[in-house]
Parts: C-alpha cells; sequence; structure tokens
C-alpha cells in the first residue's frame, strides 16, 4: 500500500530499493528553502543493517503489509531473546540484534507485540512505560536542586538513565522505552 512520506511512523515496515526495511527514527526537516523532507533511520529486515533514508514530504513509499502478534517474554539465553505467541502458545527466539537496545527493558511475563512480514520477525514493541528500581546514583550535592539538573542514575537492568536530583538508590521510577527515559517516581 503507497502511503505519503511525511506518514511514515516508527515501528513500520517499508519497501525501499527492492528491500524490506524496519524504520527505526523519523525527523521531518523544514528548511528555509525549499520544500520539507524527512529523514528516515531503518534497519534491512534480512540483514540487520542500519541505513538513513530521505524523502520530499510528498512522495509515497510502500508500506507492507504486517501481521501483528500478541506475545509474552519468557527468558534469555544463548539463541536470543525467547518469546511465547499467546495465541497458539508457540515458543521461538529473536536474535539480540533484532531486539536491540529495547532487549534491556525486557521483564519476565512482559506483554509485547511482535511484527511479522511473511511469517518472519522483523520487530518488536514494548509496553510504553516499564517500572525499574535505581541501583546507583550521585548524591544530591547541597544547593543543586534545579528541576533542570539531572543525574546519570544506573537502574537495576544494567542500564543508565538521567534521573531529577532527589531521586535516591533504591527508588522505584517508570522509564520511557522508546526514548529511554526517566518519566516519574513510581506510585505503587
Amino acid at each position: 500500500m503507497k502511503i505519503n512520506a511525511n506518514l511514515i511512523r516508527p515501528g513500520m515496515v517499508i519497501e525501499h530499493e527492492g528491500r524490506s526495511w524496519s524504520v527505526l527514527k523519523t525527523q521531518i526537516v523544514q528548511p528555509g528553502k525549499g520544500g520539507a523532507f524527512i529523514t528516515v533511520e531503518i534497519r534491512d529486515v534480512d540483514t540487520g543493517n542500519k541505513s538513513n533514508a530521505r524523502w520530499r514530504t510528498a512522495d509515497t513509499v510502500e508500506k507492507l503489509d504486517v501481521r501483528q502478534i500478541d506475545c509474552t517474554y519468557l527468558f534469555q539465553d544463548e539463541s536470543g531473546f525467547n518469546f511465547m505467541d499467546k495465541e497458539t502458545f508457540d515458543q521461538f527466539p529473536l536474535n539480540v540484534e533484532l531486539v536491540g537496545e529495547k532487549g534491556g527493558f525486557l521483564q519476565d511475563g512482559m506483554e509485547v507485540v511482535i511484527d511479522l512480514i511473511e511469517g518472519k520477525p522483523v520487530s518488536v514493541k514494548l509496553p510504553t512505560t516499564v517500572v525499574l528500581t535505581v541501583t546507583e546514583c550521585e548524591p544530591v550535592v547541597k544547593g543543586q536542586t534545579a528541576s533542570s539538573s539531572y543525574k546519570p542514575g544506573m537502574l537495576d537492568n544494567g542500564m543508565r538513565v538521567m534521573i531529577p536530583p532527589h531521586i535516591d538508590a533504591g527508588t522505584k521510577i517508570v522509564v520511557n522505552t522508546e526514548e529511554c527515559a526517566y518519566v516519574e517516581r513510581f506510585k505503587g
């Protein structure tokens, strides 16, 4: 199905130069002169290689039909991340490269959506936010409580995120999985 380039969104799968590409990031640029264009960071579905593409916003691109299945994350081993189809109960692994940096947010029993093209998994959509615990962070420096100053914090999944100065080690926080960014203190 053909769509305008300005409708490309992360998570879509498009055809470009005869290959299937998964869209990772998009940015619409409006220069001072000339028409607007969209730059897209894409990953080849077959090889996993990343590339960048650019179209005018009025150009059309081929959006591929993707089937989505609801799955549950089970565990990680040498074959990769293992998931179970919630409808058929079939278990299958996805390699670490396909899941990418988002793999750090996977938690046992997490509900995810996996996109398939011709029966082949191409991308994993995680919940927008997850609750994680801060394991390490710098102590608060007196007088440095401006809300715009953030400090690095280590999470229990091994990832780093910038957190407000009032957050201490042991605090549960909500993290945005798409931007790997602090959202708020967990209220649970």
